[in-house]
């Protein structure tokens, strides 16, 4: 089970400030496969960190809502938003998700790239966000599948999960296609996630 702690604002704000970047700052690789193409619209992304998928939403069109607990990264995501010449098409908001009680199906995509929380809470937030879709617009999860014996090398507690155990969290009539699967991609040179490494995918679309 993973401590509270984990998941909030101090742990983050400590991890975040102890370095000047702890990402790669590239966007994640299923999001840009998965949404490149998609007409741009109204996009929630959760989790930002430091913002490259904001960012990249952003210069793609969308506009995005940007969630993440840690204030240290959202002021560097808004700072990286400033350089990147969009920081008026994205809005950043803290956010605890432990806690967060969900929007209005108001957002064309909602994204959650390897999000770090424990169960139940993981199962309840993916549903509180395949709630805040609109009619017609895609759920896109992505998370470290089991395959793999460790899904970076850090201290996070197993936050692992097969794209089969994702969509069960989800209610089948709310959608009218759930697309499933497990992609190997190179992890970041130089990084906690070198190597080939698996990422489940969910990606559903509100009926």
């Amino acid at each position: 089970m993973m401590s509270q702690d984990v998941f909030s604002e101090g742990f983050w704000d400590e991890r975040y400030g102890n370095d000047d970047r702890v990402w790669s700052g590239q966007p994640n690789a299923q999001l840009v496969d998965r949404v490149s193409g998609m007409s741009p619209g109204r996009a929630l992304e959760v989790g930002a960190g430091e913002g490259a998928d904001a960012v990249w939403l952003a210069r793609q069109g969308w506009e995005v809502t940007a969630f993440d607990v840690s204030q240290v990264a959202l002021e560097k995501a808004a700072q990286h938003a400033v350089e990147a010449g969009v920081a008026d098409r994205i809005t950043w908001e803290r956010v605890d998700l432990s806690t967060w009680t969900g929007e209005p199906p108001t957002y064309d995509l909602v994204s959650a790239q390897f999000m770090y929380l424990d169960q139940p809470g993981l199962a309840t937030l993916y549903r509180q966000l395949g709630e805040a879709v609109a009619a017609g617009g895609t759920l896109l999860l992505v998370g470290h599948h089991p395959v793999d014996e460790r899904h970076g090398g850090h201290d996070f507690p197993d936050v692992r999960w097969t794209p089969e155990q994702a969509a069960d969290w989800l209610d089948p009539a709310d959608w009218s296609s759930i697309d499933l699967a497990t992609v190997e991609r190179l992890g970041h040179p130089g990084s906690n996630h070198e190597g080939i490494v698996h990422d489940g995918i969910v990606q559903a679309v509100r009926r």
